[in-house]
């Protein structure tokens, strides 16, 4: 439950039945439920529903499109209709690195703020855009899926669905856990590799190095784009200032052109697991009751 001001005022986590005898809605739908019971009230005393989801996401039809990302059975499933329909409120969806981008810019590190990129690193690279106070959605709600990208372009023809060339391929944590294998290094979560870096291992800060040159090549790529005033980087590994952020920051600053790296500033995403929830009200209020 989230208030107008994007306040978080309960919450309640269900895990998704990965076995099948239930699908995403149906889960979704019982914490729903649960939620209500706990506190104590029913659905018309709320203004509506907003969902943030992974994968592509139509917002002109409110469902999931082709690519679910890696929710099990979720792509092209309708779910602002059927919540809508099931609790008599509007409900909205949207993409969750979209809704990252929206909460941060309303009451997180780029509140206020009115263009801001935002790049969440995870398993793969989502993030959201906003240029001139607004959510860039593009035509069908699929905007600021910049993990999908191509950023090398000798692998552009090559690979299932051309996925090779993708950003998320060299710049999620994922890439990075690859990096540290493909070097013999048994790393199998950034975690460690992070851990071993900050004790002093060459071989963990090469890899490093390595890694933050292809998030930075990214990010430099989307200022030059957008021309930014904020970049934020999210996800778990955001909290790496001194291994992450402060490297990134200091070779996207030393790559854009030096009209745009004027009072550019990039640093790490605030809100954390709220940002999701706080991300998809900020879109409802948006969307539905335009205010």
């Amino acid at each position: 439950i989230v208030d107008d001001a994007g306040n978080v005022r309960m919450r309640r986590e269900v895990p998704i039945d990965r076995s099948g005898s239930a699908t995403v809605m149906e889960t979704v739908m019982s914490g729903i439920d649960a939620l209500l019971k706990d506190c104590g009230l029913e659905a018309d005393a709320f203004e509506g529903i907003g969902v943030s989801s992974a994968g592509c996401i139509d917002t002109t039809k409110g469902c999931v499109a082709e690519n679910g990302g890696n929710i099990p059975n979720w792509s092209y499933t309708s779910v602002a209709g059927p919540l809508s329909e099931r609790y008599g409120i509007a409900a909205t969806i949207a993409n969750d690195g979209n809704c990252v981008a929206l909460a941060e810019a309303w009451i997180g590190a780029a509140k206020g703020v009115r263009d801001v990129i935002c790049v969440v690193l995870g398993t793969g690279v989502g993030g959201g855009i906003i240029s001139g106070g607004r959510l860039i959605e593009g035509s069908h709600g699929f905007g600021g899926e910049i993990g999908h990208f191509p950023t090398h372009a000798d692998l552009l023809m090559t690979g299932e669905k051309k996925w090779g060339s993708h950003y998320e391929t060299f710049a999620s944590t994922g890439a990075l856990v690859r990096r540290a294998l493909a070097s013999g290094k048994d790393w199998p979560n950034g975690r460690e590799i992070f851990e071993a870096a900050a004790s002093g291992d060459a071989a963990a800060l090469e890899i490093l190095d390595g890694w933050t040159t292809e998030v930075a090549a990214g990010i430099t790529g989307l200022v030059h784009i957008f021309d930014p005033s904020v970049v934020l980087i999210g996800g778990g590994v955001s909290a790496q200032e001194e291994l992450l952020i402060r490297p990134v920051r200091a070779k996207v600053l030393d790559t854009v052109t030096p009209d745009m790296a004027s009072g550019l500033v990039l640093k790490a995403a605030e809100l954390g697991n709220n940002a999701g929830m706080v991300g998809a009200v900020k879109y409802f209020i948006d969307r539905e009751t335009g205010r």
